[in-house]
């Protein structure tokens, strides 16, 4: 595994997106756990987009402008669906919410794995990324694409899951004021908002 490699999946990975928000928003509404947990879910996201990778769905969407777009917008909908549920749902960062309170970890999985399924940039960032880093004509090409996806795929969970740590262990001096709060589920709301707007405008 090469160095390059490495040092492209931490800048990718790292760079704050819809995964690394969600992640943040469920540590500060329920605390650090939560945060592991959507990172949880971001991470399996990733699965969908490597197998289609590997088995070559990917060339499908890189060819189908159609294919693209169906994926794309509906993408583009989920963002501004989370948009609408931040700015509706006061409630989700309360101050009174105790940090071991049952998590509702299903919900938050699916949340993060929905985030990174509908963003077909991710397939194509595989499709394009991925076969850089394997030799033309390696015998066992697929099993390397999958090794280096899975590496990708942990190096996502650890960077999120960090960002839920950090998230969760400033919750308490956040929390109790709320001015800070109504800011904060604006400013999730918007960069949604932004994220959507962007990948709308993105193309092949």
């Amino acid at each position: 595994m090469s160095l390059a490699f490495l040092l492209t999946t931490l800048i990718v990975v790292a760079t704050p997106g819809t995964g690394a928000l969600h992640t943040l928003a469920a540590a500060l509404s329920r605390g650090p756990r939560a945060g592991v947990v959507a990172a949880v879910g971001c991470t399996l996201g990733i699965v969908p987009h490597l197998l289609a990778t590997v088995t070559g769905v990917a060339a499908l969407l890189h060819a189908s402008a159609t294919a693209f777009e169906v994926l794309k917008y509906a993408g583009v909908a989920y963002l501004l669906h989370m948009a609408w549920a931040t700015l509706r749902d006061k409630d989700a960062l309360t101050a009174g919410e105790r940090e071991d309170a049952p998590v509702p970890a299903r919900q938050v999985i699916a949340r993060g794995v929905l985030i990174n399924i509908l963003n077909p940039k991710l397939t194509v960032f595989f499709f394009a990324f991925l076969p850089q880093f394997v030799s033309p004509g390696e015998p066992h090409a697929v099993v390397r694409m999958a090794g280096l996806g899975g590496v990708f795929m942990l190096a996502t969970f650890l960077v999120f899951a960090a960002y839920g740590l950090l998230a969760g262990a400033v919750r308490g001096r956040v929390l109790g004021r709320p001015r800070v709060m109504a800011w904060l589920r604006r400013g999730f709301a918007g960069s949604f908002v932004v994220l959507g707007a962007k990948l709308a405008m993105t193309a092949r």
